[in-house]
């Protein structure tokens, strides 16, 4: 029995022809919204690639884009098609690829589908990305002479300050490293061959923290040196004041922040996909009630439509049948060439007669 068989006439047939028309130039202008997602993410992510630690983060914007440009290439194929099947003259030329063409929208709605779920799983990655790469363009915030490295600190200036966020997981994150360059140092001064001294490394650590970390909505003058020394301040305690510094760090920030966009992405590409699927259902519907008609030069007579020729249990049944034929005869194949080589590498025996 057949999977969703419908009765056509032609007038039921022409106005599903002229539906899925015009629902495949929606479809393409819904390639053409997933493609301007994936460029979007793409140049966002662009913009901060110096604080990310490696590439794996673009695979969700480059898959947007391929999708966003196969779904307008396939259905403004799938447009051209329903407007020709109009015609029964015109749709003729197109019976031989249909079946073709219908399995490649099987594939690329589940490329589709596979898509939108990791537009919602790459938050676990990204993590890991702004984790390793913050932490990596922190130490080189200091490195304002350093060729390649000269712009790092006005991108994490300009990082903290649009995100209203400060260190990798907190403020706390910069009195770890030596933020400030040996140039701005007076190595004469006391304070700082102690400093310098104290630390195994032979760093100058303070508990400091760049201008950008302050929070300009305190009332209170921004504290961002000797941030744990309460007497160094008047009427300050560092266990209860509320610090006038920014307290999340940037990479929850920043995490948010394409984890929110991706999501959202992920949710226009899942709607995407059922309006792709209700597409590629009602052509199915659409090429089997033109070639069941049972008289070509009658196109008035009525003709049945179905999703699949047979019930689902069926299908998959005939499917894995034929998946088993196919595997005994490359068996079949490869013994027979197995066959054919030991034969091949026999020797004749030679006697000898003396």
């Amino acid at each position: 029995m057949a999977l969703l068989k419908v009765k056509f006439n032609q007038k039921k047939r022409v106005k599903l022809a002229q539906g899925l028309w015009l629902m495949n130039w929606f479809s393409v202008f819904a390639g053409i919204i997933v493609f301007s997602m994936g460029l979007f993410l793409k140049i966002e992510l662009r913009k901060r690639s110096e604080v990310m630690d490696n590439s794996e983060s673009h695979f969700v914007p480059n898959s947007l884009i391929l999708m966003g440009i196969l779904s307008c290439a396939f259905n403004g194929f799938a447009g051209k098609i329903c407007y020709d099947s109009l015609d029964p003259a015109k749709f003729a030329k197109w019976k031989p690829l249909l079946k073709p063409y219908l399995a490649l929208c099987f594939f690329f709605n589940i490329l589709i589908f596979f898509v939108a779920l990791i537009c919602f799983l790459m938050r676990g990655s990204l993590e890991s990305t702004l984790a390793q790469g913050l932490k990596n363009s922190m130490k080189f915030y200091r490195d304002t002479d350093t060729p390649g490295r000269c712009f790092m600190k006005k991108t994490i200036d300009m990082l903290q300050i649009e995100f209203k966020c400060c260190g990798n997981n907190g403020f706390k994150d910069w009195f770890e490293i030596q933020w400030i360059s040996n140039r701005y140092l007076d190595f004469s001064s006391k304070e700082v061959k102690d400093r310098i001294k104290s630390n195994v490394d032979g760093r100058y650590l303070v508990d400091g923290v760049p201008f950008s970390c302050c929070n300009p909505s305190s009332p209170r003058p921004c504290i961002q040196y000797q941030v744990t020394n309460n007497s160094a301040h008047y009427s300050y305690d560092y266990q209860t004041e509320e610090l006038n510094l920014w307290r999340r760090g940037c990479r929850e920030a920043l995490l948010h922040y394409y984890s929110s966009m991706m999501s959202s992405m992920g949710a226009v590409v899942l709607l995407v996909w059922l309006f792709e699927m209700v597409v590629m259902v009602g052509l199915r519907l659409l090429h089997t009630s033109l070639e069941s008609i049972a008289n070509p030069e009658d196109p008035e007579c009525e003709s049945e439509g179905w999703i699949l020729e047979n019930s689902l249990k069926d299908t998959l049944k005939s499917a894995l049948e034929n998946l088993k034929k196919i595997g005994k005869f490359n068996q079949v194949e490869a013994d027979g060439e197995g066959a054919e080589g030991e034969e091949g590498g026999k020797t004749p025996a030679i006697t000898t007669v003396s």
